[in-house]
């Protein structure tokens, strides 16, 4: 069922200069794990959200140097639910990222300053959720993305966490509360596989007593520990997540994307140990350093 939304609140979210919500609206255009899930219309993002329980959509702008998120619900929306649903949108778009030290370094390297120019202001826009990156991880894993995408969203439709907002329809990805309810014969119904749905629900009740703010901020190794020890999660699904759902920067896999992508940034073809070795040169920036080589290519 469709819920309006006849509730909002504003809040008002600062972003570590310079910062861009173009060029984030910019990257989620392209970006194949989410795409349709959200409106970029006129500069404005539109997304749906699970905040403390709740499902929300948020509309957020540029203001300032921050943005402005207006938070729309079917019903009035309590303290908890709106500094969730804050927080959710400041992590999402990585508002609080510095990246003064990031651009410090790449204006020294000749064949990256273009890239910094193209990408000026960008923050990384990391997967909605940690969760909803972990779902992508293991459902793409040898696996079209056409079937990765009917699978998470077989997963997303379960719950119709939907909300409207201006005449248009947006669903939520559920919460982890939410996905724990699922059997694994349950999941590997809705995504199509029998072993995918066997690592989702093995991965998703170990997720479900993880503290979300360790995974953030707690000592790197462990956290990477900790998602080595999920079922269905090898080195690249980890590195992924830490990078993309997690925003930890200190590592970035030498893969093959990025080696074509730094290959044309530098015009020439590069090896892993190239990579690695210019990489080290943006520590601990290099999971960012990765990312605008993608990002731009």
């Amino acid at each position: 069922m469709t819920v309006p939304s006849p509730f909002t609140e504003t809040v008002e979210l600062p972003a570590a200069p310079p910062f861009d919500l173009g060029a984030a609206l910019r990257f989620m255009c392209g970006f194949a794990p989410t795409a349709g899930e959200q409106s970029t219309d006129g500069g404005t993002l539109t997304k749906a959200l699970r905040a403390a329980g709740r499902t929300v959509a948020a509309r957020i702008v540029q203001e300032g140097d921050g943005v402005r998120a207006t938070l729309h619900a079917a019903e009035p929306l309590t303290d908890d639910a709106v500094r969730a649903a804050a927080d959710r949108i400041a992590f999402h778009l990585s508002l609080d990222d510095d990246l003064t030290g990031f651009y410090a370094i790449g204006r020294k390297d000749p064949a990256f300053a273009p890239v910094l120019d193209r990408l000026y202001g960008y923050h990384q826009v990391k997967f909605p959720t940690p969760l909803e990156n972990l779902v992508w991880a293991i459902l793409s894993q040898r696996a079209p993305q056409a079937a990765a995408t009917r699978g998470k969203h077989a997963l997303r439709d379960e719950f119709g966490d939907r909300i409207t907002v201006d005449g248009t329809e947006y669903t939520a990805f559920p919460d982890i509360d939410q996905l724990v309810t699922l059997s694994e014969e349950r999941i590997a119904e809705l995504v199509g596989n029998q072993r995918k749905g066997r690592y989702l629900h093995g991965a998703l009740h170990a997720w479900h007593g993880a503290d979300e703010d360790f995974l953030r901020t707690g000592p790197f190794d462990e956290v990477k520990d900790f998602l080595l020890s999920l079922p269905g999660v090898g080195a690249w699904s980890a590195n992924f997540i830490l990078i993309r759902g997690l925003g930890r920067m200190d590592e970035t896999p030498l893969e093959k994307a990025l080696r074509g992508a730094a290959s044309r940034a530098y015009g020439r073809p590069l090896s892993d140990a190239d990579l690695q070795r210019i990489a080290d040169g943006y520590a601990p920036w290099q999971g960012y350093w990765a990312h605008y080589l993608r990002a731009a290519s």
